[in-house]
């Protein structure tokens, strides 16, 4: 008896966590291609980590949330931002001095992992918003792959595809356990003579 129910609950983890799944790269994907970039949840952008450079807290390939920035002037040191290093590089540091010239602002900022602080200070106003804790390792790798061209075309069709597979390949293996489960005779009945 005990067996039947910890295979129930099994199956219906994993029924849960496929579905799951296949809700969270339908997110992804559909946020992503909406957006034109990052997706974005409640508020937060997912930014995909490509280099080590903020290792070991931030692993490359990692996604991780940051806030859109609305006064670009009040990070203190210690805060980790993302910037614009120039038109086509974000890039995600911590800042370890803050120099204020009137109204303007300029952040030094360091990789946790470099050995050096970055080569050019950081405008307040390339200042894009601030990492807020959570990063999820590895999934980086999913979301850069998903927004390529043939990418997103193959996880709208493959992907659906897996996680229906193995949706039914749970549902026969509920039901043969099932009928498993009628043809096993019960083993404490008493014959009467």
């Amino acid at each position: 008896m005990k067996a039947k129910r910890i295979k129930k609950w099994i199956s219906s983890i994993i029924t849960t966590i496929l579905f799951l799944v296949l809700v969270f790269m339908l997110f992804v994907v559909i946020s992503s291609k909406a957006s034109g970039g990052e997706p974005q949840f409640l508020g937060y952008q997912l930014k995909t980590v490509l280099s080590g450079s903020m290792e070991p807290g931030i692993k490359t390939g990692s996604i991780i949330a940051v806030k859109p920035a609305e006064d670009k002037t009040h990070f203190k040191k210690g805060d980790v931002i993302t910037f614009k290093a120039d038109e086509k590089t974000i890039v995600t540091h911590r800042i370890i001095e803050v120099n204020k010239n009137g109204t303007d602002v300029i952040y030094r900022t360091k990789g946790d992992n470099n050995k050096t602080a970055d080569m050019e200070p950081v405008l307040s106003q390339n200042v894009l918003a601030k990492y807020t804790g959570f990063t999820l390792p590895y999934v980086g790798y999913f979301i850069n792959f998903s927004q390529s061209k043939n990418g997103s075309a193959l996880l709208l069709i493959l992907l659906p595809g897996l996680l229906l597979l193995g949706y039914s390949i749970i549902s026969i293996w509920r039901a043969i356990a099932q009928i498993d489960d009628k043809k096993t005779p019960p083993e404490n009945i008493e014959k009467s003579a």
